[in-house]
């Protein structure tokens, strides 16, 4: 990958960041095609081997996987929630 590859994908990344309670987050449905995935259930597992990587290295999971629900617009102009997963840098909480 080219230099310059890389540092549009890290300004990407960190654009895609969020403050939930003054802890910095990202939606696992905002990284999720950033970082190539074109169908999320491909996505929840390579997020769920990180998360057996976060416990084997004796991590508390919660403290770096919350499991969310947000609302998503649909064509016909309603609404439905969907599941997502705030994922954090630094392994702080997200609630």
């Amino acid at each position: 990958m080219k230099s310059e590859d890389i540092l549009t994908l890290f300004e990407r990344f960190e654009q895609a960041a969020t403050k939930i309670n003054d802890i910095e987050c990202w939606s696992a449905r905002s990284l999720c095609p950033l970082l190539g995935y074109t169908d999320w259930r491909n996505f929840v597992k390579a997020i769920d081997k990180a998360k057996e990587s976060c416990i084997n290295a004796g991590e508390r999971e919660l403290d770096h996987f919350v499991g969310v629900n947000k609302m998503v617009s649909l064509g016909s102009g309603s609404q439905r929630s969907i599941d997502d997963i705030l994922l954090t840098r630094y392994g702080r909480r997200c609630k």
